[in-house]
């Protein structure tokens, strides 16, 4: 049955590498629904959030071919039960006179913040699922996009934590205290 998958990969940053790993993702008739590509905590390694659609079967195989990249290090693919997955928007949104405490107190709903202003708009930020975003925007809509970007999305692993009274196993996807 064919799903929704987020592949995490560890890259190499080099040149090309992106192309490459689309590449291969087209050549398999993948269609990429997001991807976003940026440093990571590592000197010299991106990290690549991909999601896109199929069956277990073709995602494994997939897998199995990223690997065979040079440049790909690692490459995880989480469920949302076992990751934090989100994105950003940011909107501009016609704002003149009384509509405007309206806008920002919509925003506020949604914890948005907003950014920049000028006599007649708003520019606000948001982040969140892909749910809350289209819930967002939804509300926005009323009052008239002007322009608007958002990014692709992110995703973490949860932080896994020492199950109490057993140093030595490991609860799955609970949030742990900062060291």
């Amino acid at each position: 049955m064919e799903q929704t998958h987020t592949l995490v990969l560890l890259v190499e940053d080099h040149p090309g590498v992106l192309n490459r790993v689309v590449s291969l993702m087209r050549r398999r008739s993948f269609n990429i629904d997001s991807i976003t590509v940026g440093h990571s905590e590592q000197p010299g390694i991106s990290r690549m959030t991909i999601q896109l659609r199929g069956n277990s079967e073709d995602i494994e195989q997939a897998t199995k071919q990223l690997y065979k990249l040079l440049e790909v290090l690692k490459v995880s693919d989480l469920t949302p039960q076992e990751a934090m997955i989100r994105e950003l928007v940011l909107v501009k949104v016609a704002a003149k006179g009384a509509v405007r405490a309206e806008v920002i107190q919509t925003a506020s709903i949604y914890n948005a913040r907003v950014l920049d202003a000028t006599p007649n708009s708003l520019m606000i930020e948001m982040s969140g699922t892909e749910e809350e975003i289209e819930s967002f925007l939804t509300m926005m809509r009323v009052y008239g996009i002007r322009e608007m970007v958002r990014s692709g999305k992110v995703a973490l692993a949860r932080v896994a934590q020492r199950k109490a009274g057993h140093p030595d196993r490991v609860v799955e996807g609970a949030f742990a205290a900062a060291d």
